[in-house]
C-alpha cells in the first residue's frame, strides 16, 4: 500500500514499509537486553572497584554480600563506592528513557532533555531553591527540579508551536537551545548575585560523585513509577512516532499518550539533574543507537535504552575517575565529548527534511 493523502480529511495512511518497521525484532531485542545487563554488572563491578584506592574484586564481594563495619574497604565501597555507582546507572537510564519518549513523541531525531531544555530548567530550579531558600532538603531540591524540568519543556514547546509551518526539528532544536541558554544564564545570574555560585556549581558539571543512599532511596520509586508510566504508553508512542494523523485514524488518544509521556520526561529528568546535575547528550545517543539495533518498537525501545543509557553513564563515571587521577573529569564532559559529534552528524544528516 502505498502513502496518500486524504484531500477531504487530511489524513495519511500507514504506507506498507512503515508498518513493517513498526513490528519490532523480538529476538534482536532480547539478547541486546541480555547482553546489556550483562555488561552493565561488570561494569558497576568494575566501577565499585577502581578509584583513587583500588579495591579487588574479592572485596568488593565480600563487602557486598558479607559486609564488615569495622573494615576501611567494606566502609568506602558501602557508603561511597556502591551508590555512587547506582546513581550512575539511574541517571544514565532516566535520561535515555526520556530521550526515547521525547523522539518518539514529537517524530525529532534531535530531541533530548538536555536539547531540549528540560536539563536546563532543572538546574535554574534548583538554582532558585539555593537562592531563596537555603536548607531546602533533598526532597525539596527533588521537588523543584521536576518544576524546572516542566518549566523548561512547557517554554520550548510552546515557543516551538508558535512558528511558522509548526514544530520541525532544527526549530525545536533551536527553541530548545535558545531557552537552555537563557535559563543557563540566568542560573549563572542568580548564582554570582546570591553568592551561591559554589554550591550550585555541581550541577552544572554533572556528576554522581558524593552520591548518599538517601538518594538511592528517592530514586527507586521515581523508577519504578516513570519506567511503569513509560511501558504502559510504550505500544501508543510506537504508533504516535509514524505520524499523528496515523495515530488518530487508529482511534487512539493522542493527547492522553502525549500528556503521560510528557509527565514520565519530567519525572525522570528532574530526578536525573537532582543527583547528577546537568549531564547531556545521554538522551540523544543512546535512543538513537537502541533504535538501530532493535527497531522501532518502543515496547522494546525503552527497556533496552535504560540498560544501555545506565551502561554508557557507568563506564563515562569510571572514565571521569580515570582520566586524570587522582582528579575528576565531570561527568559531563565525558558524555559531550561523545555526543556533540553525534548531535552535529544527526544534524547534518537531517538538514534536508527540516
Amino acid at each position: 500500500m502505498k502513502k496518500r493523502k486524504d484531500g477531504a480529511a487530511g489524513n495519511e495512511q500507514l504506507t506498507d514499509g512503515e508498518a513493517g518497521k513498526a513490528t519490532g525484532r523480538p529476538v534482536v531485542s532480547v539478547v541486546v537486553f541480555v547482553t546489556g545487563l550483562i555488561l552493565l554488572l561488570v561494569s558497576l563491578a568494575a566501577s565499585i572497584s577502581l578509584g583513587a584506592a583500588e579495591i579487588d574484586f574479592i572485596t568488593v564481594w565480600e563487602a557486598v554480600f558479607a559486609f564488615q563495619p569495622d573494615v576501611t574497604a567494606h566502609q568506602i565501597i558501602y557508603e561511597l563506592r556502591i551508590p555512587r555507582s547506582l546513581a550512575a546507572l539511574f541517571v544514565g537510564a532516566f535520561l535515555a528513557v526520556s530521550g526515547a519518549i521525547m523522539q518518539g513523541m514529537t517524530r525529532n531525531p534531535l530531541a533530548s532533555p538536555s536539547i531540549m531544555g528540560v536539563t536546563d530548567g532543572s538546574a535554574f530550579a534548583i538554582a532558585l531553591a539555593f537562592a531563596f531558600f537555603p536548607g531546602t532538603s533533598y526532597l525539596g531540591l527533588l521537588t523543584w527540579s521536576f518544576a524546572g524540568a516542566g518549566l523548561g519543556a512547557l517554554i520550548v514547546f510552546v515557543i516551538g508551536s508558535f512558528s511558522k509551518n509548526g514544530l520541525t526539528p532544527v526549530k525545536l532544536a533551536l527553541a530548545g537551545a535558545a531557552v537552555g541558554a537563557l535559563l543557563s544564564a540566568l542560573s549563572s545570574a542568580i548564582a554570582i548575585h546570591f553568592n551561591v555560585a559554589q554550591d550550585i556549581s555541581f550541577w552544572y558539571a554533572g556528576g554522581v560523585a558524593g552520591t548518599k543512599w538517601i538518594s538511592i532511596q528517592l530514586l527507586v520509586p521515581v523508577a519504578v513509577i516513570g519506567f511503569g508510566l513509560a511501558l504502559l504508553i510504550s505500544r501508543s508512542v510506537t504508533v504516535l512516532s509514524l505520524g499523528e494523523d496515523v495515530a488518530k485514524g487508529l482511534g487512539q488518544r493522542t493527547f492522553v499518550v502525549k500528556t503521560i509521556g510528557v509527565l514520565v520526561v519530567v519525572l525522570l529528568t528532574g530526578a536525573a539533574v537532582s543527583v547528577g546535575g546537568a549531564i547531556g547528550f545521554v538522551g540523544l545517543i543512546i535512543p538513537h543507537l537502541t533504535r538501530f539495533l532493535v527497531g522501532v518498537d518502543y515496547r522494546y525501545i525503552i527497556p533496552c535504552s535504560a540498560v544501555l543509557g545506565g551502561l554508557l553513564l557507568v563506564l563515562a563515571d569510571i572514565g571521569a575517575r580515570m582520566l586524570n587521577p587522582p582528579y575528576e573529569t565531570p561527568v559531563g564532559v565525558i558524555t559531550a565529548l561523545i555526543g556533540v559529534p553525534f548531535f552535529l552528524y544527526l544534524a547534518r544528516s537531517g538538514r534536508r527534511g527540516l
